[in-house]
This record gives structure tokens, sequence and C-alpha cells, in this order.
């Protein structure tokens, strides 16, 4: 279906055209008003006049045969007429409406300019009553000629019947036509003139969303770092559209940067799990090929493979269950703190200063020859009250992990502090060593999925790459949150920060 010319035209021309229209609209109906107040002016004039000269003629004698042609009137009534109404006609009527006399004042030299007189209706006593003295108009006897026209009756000394005094609107309807005319010339001059200033005022105005199309454009061909420009106020409408556009771009830009990353990441996360489940799996069948071709007869052998497979079956079992857990921890981050499931931690009272004891212990396991030592935070002082509402059960799980980090990446020997205690409002767990610490690039990787500070990727030095994953999202559905401190030689510390343990705390975290 076509569309209409005037939708299809642009923004630019239907505003010049509306205003264009406006103004003609205007400027016409300005015209109409100034001419038609200008007309009842001079016709205003034009009725004093004539009720002065009927009062006049009123009361005298009729001055023309009894015939009733046309005569010419006295030199003084001439000069009279004249100077009063500009060349008047005067006519005498019986009470009848019978003409008895009528004076031309432009009768003899000048009679050619006039080539006809007033069509004067038949007027009887009573018809002359009934116009009350008012003034009306009528038509040329030849012509398009408007003459105006007094009717009163005359004066008991000078006879009866009634006097007509006529004068023609010929001046008035020139005077009006002249202004007519020049409101013509004037208007057509004065529309083309603001037709050219609108277009360029218009081309001005409209020129930020030109530069928006142009934006958008770039935008839409893949350029998403493009902003609109805020030519405008921000109190404008243009100004607040470039406002919410620009926000709205950053969003969109925001959006796909994430999704990009996103995909990213699952991409690596795919790559990553398919190489970590398929080595343990690749173990398996090789030994059970082995079993199934007979190459395992002894005893001993068979013994020794099936603990083989068992191993890899378990750490087959870690695997798939830390990738479950870090899925529905993933699920209640992604559904929003308004849906998380309110089991999906056993939360509790607890005192961190047990799991803290705990790991110091740990640590003596792992490498009894390693200094350790029980601190508070940031290792002043001794350890203090660390209450928080906790799974303690999945808390234990970040510290171990984060005690395994610390024993397994530093040489023998390395100093371990463990801080407990509450800092800033937050209750606080800490592991420090002095170790190699890292660098910037691990800092900023170290929560990856499968990442593993240990190029070599060996399975003794840098497990699957799960395990600070996990901690993080543990403590993330903790409402904690927790850091990692580095100086490469200087050692590192990791630093989980939870809500002190509170009514308000327990309220917020129970509804998650």
């Amino acid at each position: 279906m076509t569309r209409p010319r005037w939708t299809r035209a642009s923004l630019r021309s239907r505003v010049l055209l509306i205003a264009v229209a406006l103004l003609t609209v205007g400027f016409t109906a300005f015209s109409l008003l100034t001419g038609n107040a200008l007309r009842a002016y001079l016709e205003h004039r034009v009725d004093g006049q004539l009720r002065a000269a009927a009062q006049v003629f009123s009361l005298l004698p009729p001055v023309a045969a009894e015939t009733g042609a046309d005569r010419t009137p006295p030199p003084g009534l001439a000069n009279f007429s004249t100077d009063v109404l500009g060349n008047p006609v005067i006519t005498y009527v019986d009470d009848a409406g019978a003409v008895k006399s009528s004076i031309d004042s432009l009768a003899g030299p000048n009679r050619d300019e006039r080539a006809a007189g007033p069509a004067l209706p038949r007027l009887t006593s009573a018809a002359v009553a009934a116009h009350g003295g008012r003034p009306f108009t009528v038509d040329s006897t030849r012509g398009d000629v408007r003459w105006r026209v007094i009717a009163v009756p005359r004066g008991t000394l000078s006879g009866p019947g009634s006097v007509l005094v006529s004068v023609s609107l010929a001046e008035v309807d020139s005077t009006v036509d002249k202004m007519w005319r020049i409101y013509e010339v004037a208007g057509l001059c004065l529309l083309g003139a603001l037709a050219g200033a609108g277009w360029f005022a218009v081309r001005s105005g409209l020129r930020p969303l030109s530069d928006i199309e142009r934006t958008a454009a770039e935008i839409a061909g893949g350029d998403l770092s493009r902003r609109v420009p805020e030519q405008a106020g921000p109190g404008t409408e243009i100004g607040r559209l470039a406002s919410a556009l620009n926000g709205m771009l950053g969003q969109i830009e925001a959006a796909f940067a994430a999704r990009a990353e996103s995909e990213a990441r699952m991409s690596r996360f795919v790559a990553d799990a398919s190489h970590e489940l398929r080595t343990p799996l690749a173990g398996i069948k090789g030994l059970t090929d082995l079993h199934r071709m007979g190459a395992l007869s002894r005893p001993g052998e068979i013994d020794d493979t099936m603990n083989r497979i068992a191993r890899e079956s378990d750490r087959l079992t870690r695997l798939v269950e830390d990738m479950l857990l870090l899925a529905r921890l993933d699920e209640q981050t992604a559904a929003g703190p308004e849906h998380r499931n309110p089991t999906a931690l056993d939360l509790a009272p607890t005192d961190l200063r047990t799991l803290a004891v705990d790991a110091l212990h740990d640590v003596r396991a792992l490498d009894p020859a390693r200094p350790v030592t029980l601190t508070g935070p940031d290792g002043e002082g001794p350890p203090s009250p660390a209450p928080a509402l906790a799974d303690e059960s999945r808390l234990r799980q970040v510290v171990t992990n984060l005690v395994g980090n610390a024993v397994t990446h530093t040489p023998p020997g390395t100093a371990v502090r463990i801080g407990v205690g509450t800092l800033g409002g937050h209750t606080v767990l800490e592991v420090a060593d002095q170790g190699p610490g890292l660098t910037g690039d691990q800092l900023s990787r170290i929560f990856d999925r499968f990442y593993r500070a240990d190029a070599s990727r060996t399975r003794a030095t840098g497990g699957a790459g799960l395990g600070l994953a996990i901690a993080r999202s543990l403590v993330t559905a903790h409402t904690g949150r927790i850091e990692v401190h580095s100086v490469p030689g200087h050692g590192t510390t990791f630093r989980v920060l939870l809500p002190t343990d509170s009514d308000s705390h327990k309220a917020d975290l129970l509804c998650r």
C-alpha cells in the first residue's frame, strides 16, 4: 500500500509547510479583520456626514423644478454639500414615494465623471419611518458603485414628503481595495521572506536530529561505541532525547559486551570441561581395554589396574560434582535475591574462629615443618570473635581450598598466617602466605574456571582449576565477597568478608 505523499515528505518540509500555512491563515485573517474594520470605520464617517446633511436638507425647500429632473443646485448649496459630503445626491419625494425633485452636486461640467446615480427604492412615508433615520446601502443604476442613503421626513416648514440624501461609496471602496492590494503584495513578499528564513531556521533546529540519524546509521553498521552528540540543552526535548539514547546505547553496548564475554567464557568452559573430563575417561578406557585384551594376566596387575580405575573414577566424580555445584550456584545468582532458593544453604549462627582453628590444624597436617600462626585480621593482635550467619560445611569447603592452595603453590617451609575477626563491619577470615606471589595477569584470572596459575596443568600441582571459582561462588551465595591481594615476591592473601551476624543480616540472608 502506497503511503500518502504527505507522510513521505521529510520532517523539515512538513514543519516548514505547516509554519507557512499557519502564517498564511494568520495573515489572511488579519487582513480580513483590518479591511472590514477600515470599511466599517469609513462607512461610519459617511453615515455621520449623511445624518448631518439630512437634518439640513430636510428643513430646506426643493430648489429643483417640480418635474423632478436633475437640476444644478445653487452655488451656496453646492459648496455646502461638496464640503460636507463630497458630491451627494439630494432627492425629494412625496408621501407616496414619487420623486418631486433631485439635486446632483456633480451636474454640469463634472457630470461625465458620474455616469450613474443611486438606484433608489420607492420610499413612502411609512417606509421612511420604518428606516428610523438609519443609513442603508443601495446599488448604482449602472455599474458596480455602491451608494449610501439616508431617508428622513421633511420639516413642517419645508412641506410634506421626505428627503433622501445619497453619497457614493466609491472612495470608501477604492481605499479598501487599495489597502487589499497593499496587503496582497506585502503579504506575498513577507511570506516569501519568512519561508526562506524558516527553511534555514528549521534546518538549523533539526540539525541535532540529523546528527542522531547519522549516529544511528553508524551504530546499525556495527560501531556500538558511537554516541549521540548532545548539542542541545539538557532541558530541551532534543537534549533529553540525546541523553536517553546515549543511556540506551550504553546499556546495549554493555549487553553486547557481556554477551560476547559470556559466550567466550562458555566456549572456554566447554573446552576446558571437555579436556578435564576426557583425561580420566581416557585413562579408564585405556585400562579397561588392556584388561579386555588379556594384557593383564597376573593378579597383582589386575589389582593395581582396578585401583587406578577407582582413583580416576573418584576424580571424575569430584569434577562432575564441582561442575554441578557451580551450575547450581550460577542459577541462584542469575535468579536474583528475590527468587533464590532459601534451602540452597543451611544457614546457622557460626563463629569463623572454629574454621580458622581447623584450618591451622590442616596446615600442620599437610606440612608439619611449615610455620603457621593464628592472628586477627591483617595480622593485628590475637584472633577475635567472628560471628556470621552461614552454612558451616560450605564455608569449610572454601577455607580448605584456600589452605590447600597456600600449601600446594608455595615452597616447603613458607610461613602461612590465618587471620580471623571483624573488620569494617564485616566478619573476616583470611589465609596469607609469604610465597612467590601472583602476577597481574594471574590476579585477573585467578577466579576463572579451569584456570591454573601453573602453566604445566599437571594434576599434582594444578588440579582441575575449579576450587577458587567454587570458593567465590559460595562466598557470593552468603552475600559476601572474596578478595585477593598479592605482590610478586611478597606473598598472597585471600580474604573472605561476610556480613556480621545480626538480626538484619539474618532476615536478609534467610529471605534469600
